[in-house]
């Protein structure tokens, strides 16, 4: 392999000067891709080396016969054209590309043949590391240079810029490359993911020297400079290879300035500022008194809870301006809930704060664990210093009754009345006072049926949404109101606008294109959709359940572990179950009814006497036997042989065999042979049990002495059928473990993998 790749290097040779296309007028391209024109994948092909045929003697035409001419011209012909296709251009095309002005040079991968004629379109990263800059294009009309931006006058004009010149260049597969950050603070756990998502996406090659710049979650971005490769070189191929990444800081210094900013984030991390308790792991009951300073979140997760019943998370405080968020830890949703993104919440401004999640919810799906946050509004008014923390009291519990239990019935006393001010009952004797001190003093609110001292602060400062249900009894209650439900909020992710809080998370944590998920075939933490990936209600998105990234993602292709077809990713799972339809719908082998022997019939042996050619081999003669008279005398005599004399094999454990007696009883002594009249006694009814006829399948065992191949794949076999389990916990026929033993070659571990792929297991049916 490594020749054929140092040929293709030494003798493709091709080059070009080409000038730059503005970055106006070509598409945005990612990474390290170029777009060269058609003439220049012409010219590729024509400079392809040929890759020589070694000569053989494979016939490539259907009936080829070398005296005739014909024929024999049809021949020549076709192995003409399969020489042909051998010219071809290597995988991948790289290049090298050269800025003649500054002398700078960067490598690229092709990304199509559409440019305009002598003209090569690059991508920004590429412009960069060539330093050529936007204003070096200029559009010349009748003789005047104008900016490419700009409206020139109209008459003859001409573009004009920087050429380059691009070479075929093809480099080594990379195994090693240094990264140094070109800023201090960055977090492994941040950008680790998003750089082997980008640079599988964007890049066939690196250069040393070049800026790369990868693109965070929310807005950042983090630059690199790319330091070192190995092989060393100017550059490396990243396609098809395994590429270990090692990150080292610019200096001494920049490595204890992000020593610093990683400890100063850790302190300020939820649970851990001064003031503010610390959460963890909750178990269902447990009773949590705690206390969060306003402005943060304490953070708690529920691993085990029951499935079957409802969940109902319950958060009660003296401070209404807490709030209370839950949200599960699946594929789908793997952040922290946040007042702007989490599936369920309570900005409720009651002193009891409840979250009810039903077992049917389609938001547990898949969920590993239940997060939840008590948060506390932070006070425009009072300065962190002076504001206090709230403390609250937080507990979980489960119930698997499916009923809502109404609220109890407020009691009352027979003869009692209901005053119609407050609603409160009273004795009917004492009906009119009650009413003449309380429509005197109360007032009732129409709208919340609530009641209200006249003169109070509560009924003076006592309000209702205009747009919702929503009611208080003060001017912070309603600021608050107002800013968390009809404030507009901007998504940091996607830039779309939504009224309240409630909103903007249900969007986070549903349909947001930067909605982070933990992808099925990459397996990493990336946005759900990209800038190329298709959209939400694409039908194809909709019908399969897959995110849009996964959609692209799992276009990739794999080769199947069991059939070795190529199958795309995300089709995976349904072949494996086509797989599995097969293996438990198939009919279990023949084996040979050798008792000693563990091979299958298969398509060689005699299937009347169900005996494997090397079993059947010994009773095999060349004679006219229509009755199988001569066939049953054979196997007579065998059975004689065998327990007079043995067969003489250490490895027989034939208990109709001498040899096999001997080594099953070694103090067995030799006046204990048997003579020839207790022996026919003993195997004639063996042989008489057998049908010879090979009109109708014979079914009574054999008791043979097979080869020392036979003997161990059948002791493997009864050992795997007699310990009644495999990996995994099951049970499978004894047909089947004789098949397994005979494709896995007598391997324990390897017939136990092959039983588990491809042999139905005992009461197993097709799903």
């Amino acid at each position: 392999m490594d020749l054929f790749f140092s040929l293709i290097m030494d003798t493709l040779t091709w080059s070009a000067q080409l000038a730059v296309a503005p970055p106006q007028q070509t598409p945005r391209l990612p990474g390290d891709k170029i777009i060269l024109p058609q003439s220049a994948l012409e010219q590729l092909l024509a400079a392809a080396p040929l890759q020589a045929v070694a000569p053989d003697s494979r016939v490539h035409t259907t009936s080829f016969d070398p005296f005739n001419p014909h024929t024999f011209a049809a021949e020549t012909r076709a192995r003409q054209q399969i020489e042909q296709r051998q010219q071809q251009l290597p995988h991948p095309l790289t290049f090298r590309i050269e800025n003649p002005e500054n002398g700078r040079f960067v490598y690229a991968g092709i990304r199509e043949f559409s440019a305009a004629e002598n003209e090569v379109a690059l991508s920004t990263l590429l412009r960069d590391s060539l330093g050529i800059q936007d204003d070096d294009f200029t559009l010349e009309t009748n003789g005047e240079k104008h900016d490419l931006e700009g409206d020139g006058p109209e008459g003859q004009s001409s573009r004009t810029g920087p050429a380059v010149t691009v070479h075929a260049k093809q480099l080594p597969k990379g195994t090693y490359v240094r990264l140094r950050p070109l800023e201090a603070g960055y977090d492994p756990e941040d950008w680790k993911p998003l750089l082997e998502r980008h640079m599988r996406d964007n890049f066939t090659t690196l250069t040393v020297g070049e800026l790369l710049t990868v693109p965070g979650t929310r807005k950042e971005s983090f630059r690199f400079l790319l330091d070192k490769v190995y092989p060393e070189g100017e550059g490396i191929c990243v396609v098809d290879t395994d590429l270990e990444v090692d990150i080292v800081a610019l200096s001494e210094e920049q490595a204890r300035e992000t020593l610093q900013k990683r400890l100063e984030r850790a302190a300020r991390a939820p649970g851990t500022t001064s003031g503010s308790s610390v959460g963890g792991v909750l178990a269902l009951g447990e009773d949590v008194t705690a206390q969060v300073l306003p402005g943060e979140y304490v953070d708690y997760e529920i691993r085990d809870w029951n499935r079957d019943g409802t969940l109902q998370v319950e958060l009660t405080t003296d401070d209404p301006s807490m709030c209370l968020f839950a949200s599960p830890l699946s594929a789908r949703q793997r952040g922290r809930p946040r007042e702007d993104v989490h599936v369920w919440g309570d900005f409720s401004d009651q002193t009891s704060k409840r979250v009810k999640i039903r077992p049917t919810n389609v938001a547990l799906e898949g969920a590993e664990a239940l997060y939840i946050s008590a948060y506390a509004l932070a006070s425009s008014t009072e300065s962190a210093s002076q504001q206090l923390p709230a403390k609250y009291h937080l507990r979980v519990t489960t119930n698997n009754s499916e009923e809502e239990q109404d609220d109890a019935v407020e009691a009352h006393q027979p003869g009692d009345v209901m005053c119609q001010n407050c609603h409160q009952w009273v004795p009917e004797r004492t009906l009119m006072l009650h009413e003449n001190f309380c429509l005197r003093n109360n007032v009732l609110c129409t709208q919340c049926q609530n009641v209200f001292q006249k003169r109070s602060s509560e009924w003076e400062n006592h309000w209702h949404c205009p747009h919702d249900s929503s009611h208080g009894n003060d001017a912070s209650s309603k600021l608050s109101h107002d800013s968390i439900f009809h404030s507009n909020y901007d998504c940091t992710d996607c830039g779309l606008q939504f009224e309240g809080l409630p909103s903007l998370a249900q969007h986070r944590t549903t349909e947001c294109p930067g909605k982070l998920i933990l992808c099925q075939f990459c397996h990493l933490l990336v946005p759900q959709k990209g800038e190329s990936d298709p959209d939400f209600l694409d039908p194809e998105v909709m019908l399969s359940g897959l995110t849009p990234h996964e959609l692209v993602d799992g276009g990739r292709t794999t080769e199947c572990h069991l059939c070795g077809k190529i199958i795309r990713l995300r089709d995976m799972n349904t072949h494996l179950r086509h797989h599995d339809l097969e293996r438990v719908s198939r009919p279990p082998p023949r084996i040979c009814l050798n008792q000693n022997c563990g091979r299958t019939l298969g398509s060689t042996g005699n299937d009347s006497l169900g005996l494997c050619n090397i079993c059947f081999g010994p009773l095999y003669v060349d004679t006219y036997d229509p009755e199988g008279k001569a066939l049953r005398r054979r196997i007579e005599r065998r059975y004689l042989s065998q327990m007079m004399t043995g067969c003489g094999k250490p490895w027989c454990q034939n208990k109709y065999c001498k040899t096999g007696k001997q080594k099953a009883h070694p103090d067995a002594t030799t006046s204990a042979a048997m003579s020839v009249a207790d022996i026919m006694k003993l195997t004639r009814p063996l042989a008489e049990s057998i049908n010879v006829q090979p009109e109708v399948p014979n079914t009574a065992p054999f008791y043979f002495c097979t080869d020392e191949t036979g003997q161990h794949r059948r002791n493997l076999a009864e050992m795997i059928f007699a310990d009644g389990s495999t990996a995994g916990g099951k049970v499978y026929e004894l047909a089947w473990c004789v098949a397994g033993a005979e494709a896995a070659g007598g391997d324990l571990d390897k017939t136990r993998e092959w039983l588990s792929r491809w042999a139905p297991a005992q009461g197993e049916t097709a799903r």
